[in-house]
């Protein structure tokens, strides 16, 4: 019975040794590398958020009826530090509190910007925008920006900035 019972841990001994040995084999030589699968993510984007706000870059478009909106919106957010180009007539109207256009270098970005609207603007990613400039089309419900506390609330309701569909974090 000993000599059975010891040829019987020689075999499993055996088994399990080729089992660790073939699971090394697999996985040092492995073909599938993490270049591939960031290949196939399509575009990468940039979801950090900016240190300060004068490393955003914003164009306020007026989408409403109201004269000089636009420019009222815009010398908001230069008050609040952020780099503004002049503002403008928007060709569309739209019906919410306001549409945030931005891409690949600016996902980070427009979701600080989405909270300075509570949440309400409607996000528009654009993966063939190729600057870093978020466009803010005014729309026809909105009142005004969110004080710092409560884009501060709004940050932490939204969550952290998320790659859209079809891209991945840089």
């Amino acid at each position: 019975m000993k000599d059975t019972r010891a040829r019987a841990y020689r075999v499993i001994g055996a088994m399990a040794a080729g089992a660790a040995a073939v699971s090394v084999l697999a996985v040092v030589r492995d073909t599938q590398s993490a270049a591939m699968a960031s290949e196939s993510c399509g575009t990468k984007v940039d979801v950090t958020f900016p240190d300060r706000a004068e490393q955003v870059t914003l164009r306020v478009l007026n989408g409403t009826r109201t004269t000089g909106l636009a420019e009222r919106v815009s010398q908001d957010f230069a008050n609040r530090g952020f780099a503004t180009k002049p503002a403008a007539r928007s060709s569309t109207a739209p019906d919410r509190v306001a549409v945030i256009e931005f891409g690949p270098k600016s996902v980070g970005a427009a979701q600080w910007i989405r909270a300075f609207f509570l949440g309400e603007a409607e996000p528009r990613f654009d993966a063939k925008r190729a600057t870093d400039v978020i466009d803010v089309v005014i729309g026809s419900r909105y009142r005004q920006l969110a004080t710092p506390t409560e884009v501060n609330q709004s940050l932490a309701q939204l969550g952290p900035p998320t790659p859209p569909p079809g891209t991945c974090a840089a």
